[in-house]
């Protein structure tokens, strides 16, 4: 089990991470090219409503669903595929209506994502581009489904490197955009649907290869589906909640010029450590969750949940210490550079800064909600999503007159962190599976006190590097690989990780 996990995790880790970085290549010529303006702002608003939506059908609600029910059924293969094919089916009409209506009413839907863009050019830019680009959502929908029939056989390589077709498209089309002299605007709207019939088409292929090929058909609504919508609903609920916890940042962003692009900015930077780290356990521990506790393996439980935490905490209390530290220099080596000035470096590192401080809640929340979906359980996460919301919305609209954009950033992390503490604090009738064992409960507090004296170190080396007028590219390197060696040498020195537990990790 642990052979699988680790592989599992590094897999999905590692090409998340190629994704990741391709996909701050694809920014820095957006911040070059665009900066915070208009075009840039309403094309970011445009590509976040069929984001918004997949996250809440496909990535969200449905596979939350899905992956459970279809990992217990892979012991019978033809029931398995009969109710793999009737799920596809049945997504894929509920994604096409939608499609169709959203459509129709993008100028509602435009309104409800930032009100703030009303009266301005903004409005239409992103109705416009909404319009070209929401199709996504049906294509990145199915290719979800399909991932998670390749999850659940333990198949994560080509659904993880999917993300990079999406970022190597885009610049590519920039790239063309920028030499033939194209609408730049107009070239990343239209570039977005090409992006989601790659990403389709790569893991069908896949999963075609290995036996499972997917077309639509009239849908039926069999007792499989009748159960798969019983526990999706909730989930649907539930994942429309952190939707509208979004929907509160770019509201309040709406109203500052240039904050959509800052808070975007800022998000793209805390979201590399969050989707390798939070995104691969994520992915990996729902289905190894699920087939132990179909099996009964409560030990096996425990070890897959506190090794998908450590995992976690490992990587992402240092990230967030070395953001929260180095925001400014990270930012200005990124994306100061053409349209993107001094101004936008400053305001995006204070966000930037606030969202890294909820780092390891946004990553716990992704290892201790599949501890709840493992058993089927969606309703009680919906519960706690709301509770969040409500105090994302306070904080945000509360604070927003006093200290501007920022609010949003800070509601979107207070929120986080109620949410952990909702999600942990329900785990406690839930057996040995989901608790801590001696092992994380020896490596957690070592962990956090390697990644606090790594903070110390790096905010005297960014001294240092400022006093000896070192330049930028060359200063975030010495921050970013001697942060990293800093840290690896205090974990072994502290005992947060021990050198025979690394080399076992890397032999399996």
């Amino acid at each position: 089990m642990k052979s699988g996990l680790v592989r599992g995790f590094l897999s999905v880790g590692i090409w998340t991470f190629i994704s990741r970085v391709s996909g701050f290549i694809r920014d820095i010529l957006i911040a070059a090219w665009l900066g915070t303006g208009p075009v840039a702002e309403a094309f970011l608003i445009a590509l976040s409503l069929p984001n918004m939506f997949r996250r809440f059908f496909a990535e969200g609600a449905f596979n939350t669903a899905f992956v459970p029910i279809f990992s217990k059924k892979l012991e019978d293969r033809a029931d398995a595929e009969r109710f793999a094919a009737q799920a596809f089916s049945g997504l894929f009409t509920v994604v096409l209506v939608l499609t169709a209506l959203a459509m129709i009413a993008m100028p509602g839907l435009v309104w409800l994502m930032a009100s703030g863009f009303a009266g301005d050019e903004r409005f239409a830019l992103a109705v416009e581009y909404g319009r070209i680009t929401f199709p996504y959502i049906l294509l990145i929908s199915m290719a979800s489904m399909i991932s998670g029939v390749l999850n659940a056989n333990g198949r994560f390589t080509a659904a993880a490197a999917a993300p990079v077709l999406l970022n190597l498209l885009f610049i590519v089309a920039m790239g063309l955009g920028r030499w033939l002299g194209w609408d730049l605007g107009l070239t990343l709207a239209w570039a977005t649907p090409l992006t989601g019939i790659s990403q389709l088409g790569l893991v069908w292929w896949d999963a075609h290869r290995n036996g499972w090929t997917f077309w639509p058909r009239r849908p039926r609504f069999s007792p499989d589906m009748r159960r798969l919508l019983a526990v999706a609903l909730p989930a649907a609920f539930a994942g429309g909640v952190v939707q509208l916890n979004l929907l509160i940042g770019r509201q309040v962003g709406s109203r500052f010029e240039g904050a959509i692009g800052w808070l975007a900015f800022s998000d793209r930077l805390y979201q590399l450590p969050l989707g390798v780290v939070g995104a691969a356990v994520a992915v990996v521990l729902l289905p190894e969750l699920a087939r132990r506790l179909r099996a009964e393996d409560h030990a096996g439980g425990q070890s897959a949940y506190s090794r998908a935490t450590e995992f976690g905490l490992f990587l992402t209390l240092p990230a967030a210490f070395a953001i929260a530290v180095i925001a400014e220099p990270m930012v200005a080596t990124l994306f100061e550079r053409g349209e993107f000035t001094a101004h936008d470096t400053s305001q995006t590192a204070k966000a930037l800064i606030v969202y890294a401080l909820g780092l390891p809640a946004f990553v716990l929340q992704k290892i201790l909600q599949p501890l709840y979906f493992a058993r089927e359980d969606t309703r009680t996460p919906f519960r706690f999503a709301a509770m969040s919301m409500v105090v994302n919305a306070v904080v945000a609209f509360g604070l927003m007159s006093m200290i501007g954009f920022l609010a949003a950033a800070i509601g979107t992390t207070v929120a986080a962190w109620v949410m952990v503490g909702q999600l942990w604090w329900g785990t406690r009738n839930m057996g040995q599976a989901a608790r801590a064992d001696a092992r994380l409960l020896r490596a957690a507090p070592r962990i956090a006190l390697a990644a606090a004296l790594m903070a110390f170190a790096l905010w005297f080396m960014e001294s240092w590097i400022d006093a000896a007028g070192i330049g930028r590219i060359l200063g975030l390197a010495i921050l970013v690989f001697g942060g990293a060696a800093i840290y690896f040498t205090l974990a072994f020195v502290t005992g947060a990780y021990r050198l025979s537990e690394l080399k076992a990790a890397v032999r399996r």
